[in-house]
Parts: structure tokens; sequence; C-alpha cells
């Protein structure tokens, strides 16, 4: 599955795949227990495959980052957790992500990053690859 799918929801913890369309909203399923919820068109939803990370020369889509995260921990999880330290964080996503703006890019972003990262990985999405989309218009 691609990060298409793949949802945040502004005051709910962890990350949401999309299920199904409805009138008023759509359906998703919790990554984290496997909870369905409806979510209405008025709550803050973000599209993982839309989200773009500040570096001093451009922003970098958010599954590049990603990549850049699983070819330095070979697949697995992050070394650390999401939870530590304001500089431990910042001194891994330097390792991660070299020219990222630290002017633009907080510690509460790199906190996201991390836990989203490990998320997907446990629930075996680790394919950060283009999605099918952008594939084909390449081709074209």
């Amino acid at each position: 599955m691609s990060l298409d799918k793949i949802l945040s929801i502004g005051g709910r913890p962890g990350l949401f795949k999309l299920v199904t369309q409805t009138r008023s909203g759509f359906v998703a399923e919790s990554l984290l227990d496997g909870k369905r919820i409806s979510v209405s068109l008025s709550n803050n939803v973000s599209v993982l495959s839309e989200i773009a990370i500040y570096t001093l020369d451009e922003e970098l889509p958010l599954r590049e980052v990603f990549q850049k995260i699983k070819d330095k921990e070979n697949g697995g999880k992050t070394s650390i957790g999401h939870k530590e330290e304001k500089i431990k964080l910042e001194e891994y996503f330097f390792e991660v992500l070299p020219n990222y703006d630290e002017d633009r890019v907080y510690a509460s972003d790199i906190k996201k990053i991390i836990q989203w990262y490990n998320l997907l990985i446990a629930q075996g999405l680790n394919d950060f690859s283009e999605t099918d989309e952008e594939d084909s218009l390449e081709e074209e």
C-alpha cells in the first residue's frame, strides 16, 4: 500500500488507512489498533504522500525521507525512539537528512516522522517508492 492511502488525522494518535468515502467524509482504520472511525470533512486530515520536509534546497517528499531512514536502519525500526530529547532527535535527523532546514523543521516534526516511520514498519508497510500513479506518469 502506498502512502496516498495513509492519513494523519489532527487530534488523533497514530496513522490511519483510508477505507472508503462517505457522503459526509470517510471511514478510516487505525494502524495502531485496527478500529474504524468515521471522519468528517471538517477534521484536519493530511495524506502522507502530500507531506514534504523543508531542506535548504527544496521540499523533499516524506516518502523520500522515509526511504533515507530505511536505508540508514537497513529496513528496520529507528535506533532512537520518538520520545528522546530534542538534541538527540535533531542529531539523528541530521544523520538521515544533513541538509534539512533547522529553522523550519521542528523537534515535534522529527518526533512525528520517527513515530510514523516506526508504525509503518511495524505494520509491514515498508515500500516507500513512488506511487503507482507517479510511475505511470513517468512512463508516458
